[in-house]
């Protein structure tokens, strides 16, 4: 990334910053800066989390005092991680018109990672997202190792966790990611 590149990265971030500080009360910029500066891997990340519409922000989250989390808080599942199956298994399981790509893979190549459960209804306490899409969420290996995986959304004003088999894939659903500095 050049330098052009960066700084306005880093002027976006800090404006999405400054006009939702509901989603990181006590948490000064100046501080998050400070993380970001000469970490070249956070700085990639957060670019494709941007590029592929997650609008990242940094969010407060219970576990997290000595970190900073920046998670996708876009109003629906970011439109250029859509239309994935969860995993590499589930994409070599299917047998005809497979998706381009899976969630698990894409995050990983991002340098993020998919949201927990717990991260992703926190995230909807913020403010609601998901309302017409929905996104894939790490999914507990005994889950997983039975073919299903998880995915949530928010209908009905409430929060839903629900499940499909993995390889499933739909135009509406994509995945949340986070970075953790």
């Amino acid at each position: 990334m050049n330098t052009t590149e960066r700084d306005a990265l880093l002027q976006t971030l800090e404006a999405r910053f400054e006009r939702h500080t509901h989603r990181h009360p006590g948490i000064a910029w100046s501080d998050v800066r400070a993380r970001l500066d000469g970490n070249a891997a956070a700085l990639t990340a957060l670019r494709e989390m941007e590029a592929t519409g997650g609008e990242p922000d940094v969010v407060s989250m219970e576990d997290d005092a000595a970190e900073y989390t920046f998670c996708d808080c876009a109003t629906e599942s970011p439109l250029g991680r859509r239309s994935c199956c969860y995993d590499q298994e589930a994409l070599d399981a299917r047998k005809e018109n497979a998706p381009a790509n899976s969630a698990v893979a894409m995050a990983a190549g991002m340098g993020i990672t998919l949201l927990t459960e717990a991260q992703y209804r926190m995230l909807q306490q913020l403010g609601a997202c998901d309302t017409k899409t929905s996104s894939w969420i790490s999914t507990p290996s005994h889950i997983r190792a039975l073919g299903g995986a998880l995915f949530g959304d928010r209908r009905y004003d409430t929060v839903f966790v629900y499940h499909n088999g993995a390889s499933s894939y739909y135009a509406a659903r994509g995945f949340r990611g986070c970075l953790r500095l």
